[in-house]
């Protein structure tokens, strides 16, 4: 049978959502916390910068790969459960991480550290509509926005700081109690999980493994690729899309698919997620590029380059609770529209302000776009996720995460080869070899993308009843 959670009565929901928080800055850590130990870790393992890169490479295909399915396991066996037995399951893997004693076993544990993200990825906002106020959701998908920025920005400062007291076992330790904290948390304040008078005829395990092949060989063309021979990039790309068409028909033939195909071509959810991974494709943009051109074209030290990409994230995380609260008060849609204007206004200017402005120029630009990323995130999951039936929260979140996941890895390949392609482009369109060329390029780019989505956003819009503007 079917489970879902009791709903929450209106005075519990502050507590609970305290303790979802938790369960969003877990997998947010874990995705930038140890990028600033790989130089530590090919040490510590006298193994090569590409060997030790599978430590973050690892975390993120088991994320990406599975997110779908455990979103809607998350829906048969109830999210409940299955959100402590990913808390559980992250801190354990985080344990062992820290207690490695070589390369290969730390990053099997940051593959099972990756399983438990996915879970807690995708069920904290699965679980927002059983356990906040319908009138407080958007405030709520705000405060989770706030908290995965926070978690995404404060990784790599808290990392530095506990490998230089402690070394970078200790960075595995930190995240193994936060986990532990937060399953007992979670255990005290979540709702049992209760069962639901529909039946459930099953888990699609053959979609599932379809679905995990494809998003992995997918993953794995973006992340790998520069290090692959050309035979085995073409195999990969194959793999990728024959994944994707057999688990199409696989899923227009079984009697529980993973993903109802349908629910895709649902405006207001085919748009949302459209739009999320073409948003996400430039926010991933601003901080694979950006450090090049503050350090590279501006001269910024280290620390200056750092200092300016912290502003993005700072942004973000207040911006995100405020966002929330106009959703609640004015709708999604006005929301989703002011935020994605502030994303083309954003790439607008940095195609035009650095140059002249310098790092104040950069530093405008990446703020109107982040601002309008978080007001558009909060907004779009709003929509999407009070749309979604009680039965489909866990795979409609689970979408979400993905189309985010996707837009994060094409705009880290994408983006990053658009700016080294940068001034050979603006030599072939007549604009001369100029200095920060590639900047312009990669953002007037950006600005197109981020009107695509707008456009797509207005779209989706359109196709709404009159009942539901």
């Amino acid at each position: 049978m079917m489970l879902e959670i009791a709903l929450a009565p209106e005075r519990a929901y502050g507590p609970r959502l305290a303790a979802l928080s938790l369960a969003m800055l877990l997998p947010s850590l874990g995705t930038s916390i140890t990028n600033v130990a790989l130089p530590t870790l090919a040490r510590a393992f006298d193994a090569t910068m590409a060997d030790v890169q599978w430590v973050v490479i690892s975390y993120l295909l088991a994320a990406t790969s599975l997110i779908v399915g455990v979103g809607r396991l998350g829906d048969l066996v109830g999210r409940r459960r299955l959100l402590l037995t990913g808390m559980a399951l992250f801190s354990a893997a985080s344990a062992v991480g820290g207690l490695a004693p070589g390369l290969s076993i730390l990053i099997a544990a940051r593959a099972v550290q990756g399983i438990g993200g996915a879970v807690m990825m995708t069920l904290t906002v699965a679980m927002v509509g059983d356990l906040v106020p319908k009138d407080r959701t958007g405030s709520a998908m705000g405060l989770l926005g706030t908290i995965s920025a926070v978690g995404t920005a404060l990784g790599p400062t808290a990392g530095g700081a506990l490998i230089a007291a402690w070394g970078w076992p200790s960075v595995f330790a930190v995240m193994a109690a936060m986990g532990a904290v937060a399953v007992l948390a979670g255990g005290a304040l979540f709702p049992a999980d209760v069962r639901s008078a529909r039946q459930s005829t099953g888990f699609d395990l053959p979609g599932l493994a379809l679905l995990a092949l494809s998003l992995g060989a997918f993953s794995g063309i973006f992340t790998l690729g520069s290090r692959m021979s050309g035979p085995a990039l073409l195999a990969l790309s194959v793999m990728s899309a024959l994944g994707f068409a057999a688990f199409v028909l696989t899923e227009n033939r079984a009697p529980a698919p993973l993903v109802r195909l349908g629910l895709l071509r649902e405006r207001v959810l085919g748009t949302g997620l459209a739009s999320l991974m073409l948003v996400s494709a430039i926010v991933m943009a601003t901080l694979v590029v950006g450090p090049f051109y503050l350090g590279g074209i501006l001269g910024l030290d280290p620390v200056g380059t750092g200092m300016v990409m912290s502003v993005g994230p700072a942004v973000a995380a207040v911006t995100g609770v405020p966002a929330g609260r106009l959703v609640d008060r004015l709708g999604a849609f006005p929301v989703i529209v002011a935020g994605l204007l502030s994303v083309v206004t954003g790439c607008l200017m940095l195609t035009a302000l650095p140059g002249p402005f310098g790092v104040g120029g950069y530093t405008a630009g990446l703020v109107v776009i982040t601002f309008g990323y978080a007001m558009f995130q909060a907004a779009n999951t709003t929509a999407i996720m009070q749309r979604a039936a009680q039965d489909q929260r866990g795979v409609t979140s689970a979408l979400l995460g993905l189309s985010r996941n996707i837009g994060l890895i094409c705009g880290a390949s994408a983006m990053a080869a658009l700016y080294a392609a940068g001034p050979r482009l603006a030599v072939a369109f007549g604009f001369g070899e100029a200095e920060g060329s590639g900047l312009g390029i990669t953002f007037a780019v950006a600005a197109c993308v981020a009107g695509v989505a707008l456009g797509a956003a207005l779209w989706g819009h359109a196709g709404r009843s009159p009942a539901e503007r």
